[in-house]
């Protein structure tokens, strides 16, 4: 069968190599195009290759304004390969570590239905000739970080590839945020997640004989972190890895003034990484037990909720099959890894806390989590306001309300000073907590004040005083009250009647 097939090869300095390049691959047999990308090299590549490409109509060449990483460069080549519609792109270097006479056993591997064909320096013998033991340490070492980290055992950190474009989908580059050398590792590992195939074959990868080396030593450190925080991610995180979900709706007209959106994309950092654990430990070991307590405490199984500020929806995943969740967020990132984490959630909303976009009196509860305190005091007044106009007479609000005095608050603080004061990262976390809870009268007073009818807090030892909850009620209008106190006047009847027979 037919296919076509790209080869394509980031280029920088060079200007030896490339015409040495195209004349191995014209002469390969492969019927392949080639795509050359470079970023405006000082040695004059990039003029030169458009010479090339004059006398040679299966040669195309991207010029970019500067060095912006090779990683970056692929995914511009493996893109430029989709929009142009090649079934097949082979990805390598010019300075012939990789061998172009290697690439038709790749192609053969791919023939044969893989999604992703690896060339590997591991599976055979004194398959890195003439390579100096530093290098040889480092390669190692990023094999043996791959492996123990990510789970992976192929040849993570190569760039000498082919995919198949026709069965790998374009959405799963879209989530590689990495722009240098980490981009090999997190592609492969993200292809990885998503169950594609991935075969690799055997070949030598000789010293460099053209060029030199352009992977510095802290390049090399800066990709082992790297290593170690995608690790940890897809421990505390593992849907943020994965292709698919529903689509969102998204309310162009919609500002996130706390910058939501960074908290909530993937993070390749090893400094944020320790933050990531602690932040996953809390939220499924301490606040998805409470919070599912509190909603079966207060409705009945099948009953409609929203989970307002649901972020990635991590703590709701057991909920999603006892409940009807709507999923509302001003972020969009956190709304694609709530769909992903909960897949059997009722609606996903874009929109925002302060203005929910659903009919009055269309749902039988409301719970947000650690949300109000972001907020001025105005603001979480609105919030309130809005949740009690969405409820149906009788429904609740359940917030957890983090206190000033709360343990959770207080090692917030120890992070932040410690990230500030030692680590020098200026960068908070998330956003400012303006309005921690004060005291139990003042969340019963600001229930009130909305409309509600305080019917429930605690803050206490039985959670290790992590946060408060705090429960309002939704009045029942006059006549569904006296057909309650009828019912609970008949039941009263009921009981005592039975216990005096």
């Amino acid at each position: 069968m037919t296919r076509k097939t790209l080869i394509f090869i980031p280029t920088y300095n060079e200007v030896e190599n490339a015409p040495k390049m195209v004349e191995r691959l014209s002469a390969s047999g492969l019927g392949a195009a080639f795509l050359f990308l470079d970023d405006n090299s000082p040695d004059g590549t990039g003029p030169l290759l458009e010479q090339l490409a004059a006398a040679n109509s299966r040669l195309h060449v991207i010029h970019r304004s500067g060095r912006l990483g090779v990683g970056s460069a692929h995914l511009a080549g493996i893109d430029w390969a989709y929009e142009h519609g090649y079934d097949l792109v082979v990805t390598m270097d010019c300075d012939f570590t990789h061998s172009p006479e290697d690439i038709a056993r790749m192609l053969t591997a791919a023939d044969a239905g893989t999604h992703v064909v690896v060339a590997s320096r591991y599976m055979q013998p004194d398959s890195l000739p003439g390579w100096n033991l530093m290098r040889r340490l480092l390669t190692n070492i990023g094999h043996l970080l791959t492996r123990t980290f990510l789970g992976m055992p192929y040849d993570a950190t190569g760039a000498f590839r082919v995919y198949d474009l026709r069965r790998v989908p374009r959405a799963a580059f879209r989530l590689v945020r990495a722009k240098g050398y980490a981009f090999f590792f997190e592609s492969l590992f993200i292809l990885h997640c998503n169950r594609l195939t991935i075969t690799e074959v055997p070949i030598r990868l000789p010293a460099r004989t053209y060029g030199h080396s352009k992977m510095s030593f802290r390049e090399a450190l800066r990709s082992a972190r790297q290593v170690i925080a995608l690790g940890v991610a897809s421990v505390t995180n593992p849907a943020q890895f994965l292709v698919g979900g529903r689509e969102i709706q998204v309310n162009s007209t919609l500002v996130d003034p706390q910058g939501w959106d960074r908290y909530w994309e993937l993070k390749v950092d090893l400094d944020a990484a320790a933050y990531e654990i602690i932040a996953w430990a809390y939220r499924t070991a301490i606040i998805r037990p409470r919070l599912e307590r509190y909603i079966r405490k207060h409705f009945p199984r099948g009953s409609e909720l929203i989970h307002a500020g649901c972020g990635s929806g991590q703590v709701d995943r057991t909920l999603q099959r006892e409940m009807k969740l709507t999923a509302l967020d001003i972020c969009v990132p956190a709304l694609r890894l709530y769909a992903r984490n909960n897949p059997d959630s009722v609606r996903l909303i874009h929109g925002s806390i302060l203005d929910i976009p659903l009919p009055d009196e269309s749902v039988d509860g409301i719970y947000n989590l650690g949300v109000v305190e972001h907020f001025a005091p105005s603001a979480v007044r609105r919030i309130l306001e809005e949740s009690r106009r969405v409820l149906r007479p009788g429904g609740k609000a359940i917030i957890f309300w983090p206190h000033q005095k709360a343990t959770s608050v207080a090692a917030l603080k120890a992070i932040h000073w410690f990230r500030q004061w030692v680590m020098k990262k200026q960068q908070p976390l998330h956003a400012p907590e303006i309005s921690l809870l004060p005291s139990r009268i003042h969340a019963l007073d600001a229930l009130r004040e909305a409309g509600f009818e305080p019917i429930d807090y605690d803050f206490g030892c039985s959670d290790f005083w992590v946060q408060a909850v705090v429960v309002g009620q939704k009045p029942l209008s006059k006549t569904q009250s006296h057909r309650q106190d009828f019912v609970d006047s008949h039941e009263f009847i009921s009981r005592r009647s039975i216990a005096l027979r």
